[in-house]
């Protein structure tokens, strides 16, 4: 299949939700996305809010609070740590399992605090982390100096890996555990203890596919399987259901779904440029960076872990897509305490200039950036 840069932009942009607002369905914008994915930082609002904010302009967070406390939804690892409509559950029986072997040596140490937290889980269900308390210490992912992590919190990470313990709630910035016989639907559970993990795994690059739509065989995440040796993507790109996409003046082959051809090939109207929208860093759009180099010729990279006299354009520097074009970006920090945005920027791309309307254009949707977070513009 050969397309233009211009025609998978526009592809990509509708598919993913980026096209002409006027949506208002939480639970079915995440099916279309088929993940959505969260992160604590809170510079501004969770990359998980701002996401699905940039899709549906009526949004609330307390909309994605309330189908994960209804179990419409559920958290896992696809991309990275996601939400996704609870009926995927059964197909990431084989992540589940791979994750448990790997996490069985980390757990051992343990000794029995991990069946004592599934114990309580089972016995009084949901609970928060603080409901599980330790003396103990041990290292933990992100400790650099010596043990410093509890025990129990330590074991959670390890059963949410494993799919042994759920998020099943959020307060706020306090998740609730439980068992997963307690959170999926009796018949979504049972299928996932039964479905053998070859099934399960041919069923999540399904869901890959879609959630890309236009990805690359070296992908770091490709199949969202965790993880995908280079024998499993080249057999995967040997089907059926995919096409090898060849991109006008973008020498990377990329590949889509064959079902998505008719799509890509509609003529589309250039997305209008009266708002722009402001994509958090983890934004599905900007999962694959060298595929925003390859069609928007936009270079990113996330400088929340980078020293500050290092950073270029700030801590949690937020792309500007303007129609089909990523122009720059911004740097906004939310005081929470004053109600008030601040933002640093706009730094604008290489050939983008500050005309009068440009100015009106970013002045007036940053406006409505800062009402959504109950704030003034600063």
């Amino acid at each position: 299949m050969k397309a233009t840069r211009s025609q998978v932009v526009r592809f990509l942009l509708e598919t993913q939700g980026l096209g002409p607002h006027g949506r208002t369905d939480v639970l079915g914008e995440i099916r279309r996305l088929e993940c959505v994915q969260i992160d604590p930082v809170a510079a501004v609002e969770r990359n998980q809010h701002l996401v699905l904010s940039a899709r549906i302009p009526s949004y609330r967070p307390s909309s994605l609070d309330a189908l994960l406390a209804e179990g419409k939804v559920f958290e896992y690892f696809a991309h990275a740590a996601c939400v996704m409509p609870i009926e995927d559950y059964p197909i990431f029986a084989g992540v589940r399992r791979r994750y448990t072997e790997r996490v069985a040596r980390y757990l051992a140490p343990l000794g029995a605090v991990p069946n004592e937290i599934l114990a309580t889980l089972r016995d009084r269900g949901a609970q928060p982390a603080r409901a599980f308390e330790s003396e103990h210490r041990v290292r933990g992912w992100w400790d650099t100096k010596g043990p410093k992590t509890k025990a129990t919190s330590h074991a959670l990470g390890l059963l949410l890996y494993s799919g042994e313990v759920m998020v099943v709630r959020r307060e706020g910035s306090t998740r609730f555990f439980d068992v997963p016989e307690h959170a999926v639907p009796p018949a979504l559970y049972d299928v996932a203890r039964r479905m053998p993990s070859e099934d399960a795994d041919r069923l999540l690059f399904a869901k890959y596919c879609r959630g890309m739509r236009v990805f690359d065989r070296g992908d770091p995440h490709f199949g969202w399987w965790r993880p995908a040796p280079a024998a499993l993507r080249k057999n995967a790109l040997q089907n059926d259901a995919l096409v090898r996409l060849s991109i006008e003046d973008v020498p990377r082959p990329y590949w889509m779904l064959a079902s998505d051809v008719e799509a890509l090939e509609k003529t589309r109207r250039k997305p209008s440029a009266s708002t722009a929208r402001f994509l958090p860093p983890l934004d599905n759009l900007m999962w694959s960076r060298r595929r925003l180099e390859d069609l928007f010729d936009f270079e990113y990279r996330w400088e929340v872990y980078t020293p500050a006299s290092r950073r270029r354009y700030g801590y949690y520097a937020m792309p500007i897509l303007l129609g089909d074009r990523i122009i720059g970006r911004i740097d906004p920090q939310l005081d929470r305490e004053r109600n008030v945005l601040r933002v640093r920027g706009p730094h604008l791309e290489r050939g983008v200039r500050m005309t009068k309307a440009l100015r009106a254009t970013l002045r007036r949707s940053l406006t409505k950036f800062a009402r959504w977070h109950g704030a003034e513009l600063g």
